[in-house]
């Protein structure tokens, strides 16, 4: 299960919650009456600058959290085994456990916020490149010891506070050593200190009027970084003013409890940041004698459900399996339960689930990002694409995933522009890249596997960039589970291209972080089946791992035919860490492909699509899969391979079959179509075709590929039986899922949509199987 992490004061921004508010009527209309002001106005628009105040602040806050609390529960995803907040945020964790409900929850935090704002002539700073340690050392020895440790953020991310004089002559202390930063925060009181014992005195007065109870799920104090005791809740919370912020011995000690799987609830994603840091520069803290499996009290979803007096918060009603409707079910799947904790950690997700590139960018940045907001990530398009287009689009994703959210690219292999695109992944902080199409492992690849690498405190090596390598044969597979080609390693050395550091390290690393086993697919396919691919990639995988000694697991995802709940429960049943969907995303919104295309796509059936050269190689007969209803582009693209394989030239060619593609296909003369390739091909391209016919040929009937999928990107009504659109079965699949639903069209197609609803039927999928064995 997940524990949910709730943010406080710094993680407040104008806009926050915009989509909450008119879901939550009655909620919003209780906080408007206790605060005396519209808290949407304040959130939405902050018309009068207040946001940042800390008496706005710390309400603005409470209720964004919660709202999105309320709207996980609505949607399904279940009461958290663990609850925890920083600062602030401890209001919603106690919240959530049923402390109390929502307008008492508000009240108190009003009073605080009034407080904490009431300080004056106190700061806050925090210390970047020490530790607890270090920093505590330094106040002893420089004798300023009216500062005092209000944050432990992270192991080196400390925060003081303190009288304002202080803080500000503290600077020059910390600032001798060059490798710590100094950052004065924009607070006006030393909170967390004991400065704020007089508010902390007239907080607790106030709280005496309330009537707390019992936790009903586990509260990770920040004072104790420990579970609240159900009898001293609210001795902890008065505390709490004046305690410094244990935060990152709170995350260290969830961790030595063995939860994996955390999710940021409210606005921003300070928190998700500090734990990749906290995971990345500590180690878990195991506390023995101490069991989150076992509360003071049982929670359920019920009572985890919230209900502030006089306000009832409904769920989406849902059809119980006939094999388990006689007696309640022993457990429920929930969506983010699926798959490998482990991953969804490392990439900061919430879901296991991947959208893949598509070719020609149609996996648009939009797309990307709308994937990355719902908690998934998504690979932008690169191939078919000018590197101008490609560097905008990844600035403006890094602006607009801006709060942690994860996005990858994809590089699918062209050695003429692989290194061109490297140097834009590098540039940008692209900081997953999903490789497709590569038979053997780069120079282009490894550079960009290796830049950054190095060694954390355990000694361990450690890759800043991931690659989640697309695979459908063993000996590709095992080429990305074993480290770099020596040989490749050090020419990237002496070309300067990579640090020494960096080279040694490759022998520790796998070049892929993780692989997809691609079975049959749209586009380019080795046509394998899932059933057989991904168990023997399994075993592989595990060779591969038991061979290197690697420390950390690689894991294996599926891709390929995956358009259902079904097909997404059966993949995971069979070992999958992760899926990864691909057709059905292109008849979305967010594909940047034509509305044309999209018209078609939405109206096939399973058996609608087929196999064709690829354009690109086409000599050598490689296939993609490809649509075939309502087209004509499967039949002459096979027409013309097979017209290259047994004619040496393009005279050589009847004339009657010359007249047929010429007038049908291309819709051109060779000779124009030659003509128009010299304007855009390489001089040396062009004179090798004038030397060899065969080639010539080749080049020809290239341009018909490349023009059929123009074509069907631009949506050419003229151009419409020769649209080139890879896709494969699943989507098929997926339409006959959604027949008669809202989804059947496609404008209601939007990619998060589509892959959570599989992601929450597949669960529910899973649930029902399990309970009808709990049953027999």
């Amino acid at each position: 299960m997940v524990v949910y992490l709730f943010p406080g004061q710094g993680a407040q921004a104008r806009g926050m919650g915009a989509d909450l508010f008119d879901e939550f009527v009655e909620l919003t209309r209780t906080a408007d009456a206790i605060l005396g002001y519209s808290v949407r106005d304040l959130c939405v628009r902050d018309p009068d600058g207040r946001l940042n105040q800390t008496r706005y602040t710390q309400p603005a806050i409470y209720v964004a959290n919660a709202l999105s609390y309320y709207r996980l529960l609505r949607e399904g995803d279940g009461p958290p085994r663990a609850v925890s907040g920083h600062s602030l945020g401890e209001y919603n964790a106690l919240l959530a456990a049923e402390v109390f409900d929502f307008a008492d929850g508000l009240r108190l935090v009003k009073k605080r916020g009034e407080l904490m704002a009431e300080a004056e002539n106190g700061g806050m700073a925090a210390v970047l490149g020490k530790t607890e340690k270090e920093v505590r050392d330094l106040v002893r020895e420089e004798r300023i010891d009216a500062l005092d440790v209000a944050n432990l953020n992270a192991p080196k991310q400390i925060v003081l506070s303190g009288p304002r004089g202080e803080i500000e002559a503290a600077k020059a202390v910390f600032t001798r050593d060059s490798s710590c930063q100094y950052v004065p925060l924009p607070v006006s009181g030393a909170f967390h200190s004991r400065y704020m014992a007089d508010a902390q005195r007239e907080f607790a007065d106030y709280l005496d009027g309330f009537d707390l109870g019992a936790p009903r799920l586990p509260v990770i104090a920040n004072v104790t970084a420990r579970r609240y005791r159900p009898d001293e809740v609210m001795e902890t919370l008065t505390a709490q003013i004046v305690s410094a912020v244990k935060w990152s011995e709170t995350i260290r000690y969830l961790l030595g409890q063995g939860e994996e799987e955390f999710v940021e609830v409210g606005p921003g994603r300070i928190l998700t940041s500090l734990l990749r840091t906290i995971r990345r520069e500590a180690e878990p803290l195991v506390v023995n004698g101490e069991d989150l499996e076992s509360p003071a009290v049982t929670p359920s979803v019920e009572a985890a459900s919230p209900t502030p007096k006089g306000h009832a918060v409904h769920r989406a009603p849902r059809t119980p399996s006939t094999a388990v409707a006689q007696e309640p079910e022993r457990g429920r799947v929930q969506a983010a339960d699926l798959g490998s904790a482990s991953f969804k950690r490392d990439y900061g997700l919430r879901y296991a689930c991947l959208v893949g590139g598509m070719h020609r960018g149609i996996s648009s940045a939009e797309l990307v990002a709308e994937a990355g907001r719902a908690g998934m990530m998504g690979f932008l398009s690169t191939s078919g694409r000018p590197s101008g287009v490609v560097e905008k689009d990844l600035r403006w994703l890094r602006e607009s995933l801006a709060e942690g959210e994860a996005y990858g690219a994809n590089l699918a292999h062209d050695s003429e522009r692989d290194d061109q695109l490297v140097d834009l992944f590098l540039r940008y902080e692209a900081r997953v890249v999903e490789a497709s199409g590569f038979i053997s492992v780069g120079p282009a690849l490894v550079r960009y596997r290796l830049s950054g690498a190095y060694r954390d405190p355990s000694g361990r090596a450690i890759a800043r960039n991931r690659v989640i390598a697309k695979v459908s044969r063993p000996e590709v597979a095992t080429a990305f589970l074993s480290p770099a080609p020596p040989k490749v390693v050090d020419a990237l050395l002496a070309g300067g291209q990579i640090t020494a550091g960096e080279a040694e390290l490759a022998a520790e690393l796998p070049v892929a972080e993780d692989l997809c086993c691609e079975a049959d697919s749209g586009g380019h396919t080795d046509k394998a089946v899932a059933l057989s691919l991904l168990p023997a990639m399994l075993r592989l995988r595990d060779a591969m791992v038991a061979r290197h000694a690697y420390p950390r697991p690689i894991r294996l995802g599926a891709a390929g035919g995956i358009g259902t709940p079904d097909a997404a429960a059966a993949c995971l049943v069979m070992g999958a860490d992760f899926i990864v969907t691909g057709s059905i995303n292109q008849c979305t919104v967010e594909a940047a492909t034509s509305d044309a295309v999209k018209d078609l796509l939405q109206d096939i059936d399973i058996q609608d699509t087929g196999y064709a050269p690829a354009g690109d190689t086409m000599e050598y007969g490689t296939q993609v899969q490809v649509l075939r209803k309502g087209v004509l582009f499967p039949p002459r693209a096979n027409k013309l391979y097979e017209l290259y394989k047994s004619h040496a030239a393009l005279d050589e060619i009847d004339a009657e079959t010359a007249e047929q593609v010429q007038r049908r296909y291309l819709k051109k003369r060779f000779g124009e179509v030659f003509a128009e390739l010299r304007t855009s091909l390489p001089v040396e391209e062009i004179e090798r075709a004038e030397r060899d016919p065969k080639h010539k040929m080749a080049l020809v009937f290239r341009w018909y590929f490349e023009h059929a999928l123009g074509q069907a990107l631009s949506g050419s009504s003229e151009g419409r039986v020769d649209f080139q659109v890879h896709c494969g079965p699943a989507l098929g699949s997926f339409n006959q899922w959604v027949k008669g639903t809202e989804l059947e069209v496609w404008q209601r197609r939007h990619v998060a949509d589509i892959n959570l609803r599989i992601l929450r039927e597949a669960a529910d999928l899973l649930t029902r199987r399990l309970n009808a064995v709990a049953t027999g």
